[in-house]
């Protein structure tokens, strides 16, 4: 039997809007059961860049917090310092999905690179890794190891089970405005 879909409306029974206490703990489950999502940044001209990415999801003092690795001389920093924010979705097939869209900010400090180096080792695959891997990266000092620090300001989380079923709930967030 296939089971037709249509996209949620905002305010309807299937668009619940949540508080961050509420969903970041979720969207951090579901982004870390999956692991890799597609992240997309724009350059100057406005023009999107998709890439993969492997960010750890960190939920301490009320706030989540994103850290990625990437190459410091990834085409994508240069996208950032334009316009420091992008979007990454997670997918999996069973139809699980979940969105932030972020501010980002290019962490310099060593004591911030050396904590993600950290969580990237610490946290079980498939969200985390073992930065080491990398043919260039031997420590968080390595000068090609960068990290951006994923702020998200939105938030959505969907059970495959709605399109497939047509049972569960799109949930979501909204960074207040004003607040960081």
């Amino acid at each position: 039997m296939t089971v037709g879909f249509a996209p949620p409306v905002a305010g309807s029974a299937t668009d619940m809007r949540l508080l961050l206490s509420d969903i970041g703990p979720r969207f951090r489950a579901m982004a870390h059961g999956i692991g890799v999502g597609v992240a997309a940044t724009a350059d100057s001209a406005g023009r999107p860049h998709t890439r993969v990415m492997q960010p750890v999801w960190v939920w301490e003092d009320g706030r989540l917090t994103g850290w990625a690795s990437t190459m410091a001389d990834a085409p994508k920093l240069a996208d950032l310092r334009k316009v420091p924010a992008l979007s990454i979705t997670y997918w999996e097939p069973a139809q699980d999905t979940c969105t932030a869209d972020c501010d980002v900010e290019v962490v310099s400090d060593d004591a911030a690179r050396a904590r993600a180096w950290d969580l990237f080792a610490s946290t079980p695959p498939p969200a985390g890794f073992d930065p080491g891997a990398h043919p260039t990266w031997d420590s968080p000092a390595s000068p090609t190891f960068a990290v951006l620090r994923l702020s998200p300001r939105w938030l959505r989380v969907m059970p495959g089970t709605l399109m497939t079923a047509g049972e569960g709930e799109v949930v979501t967030w909204r960074r207040p405005p004003g607040q960081g």
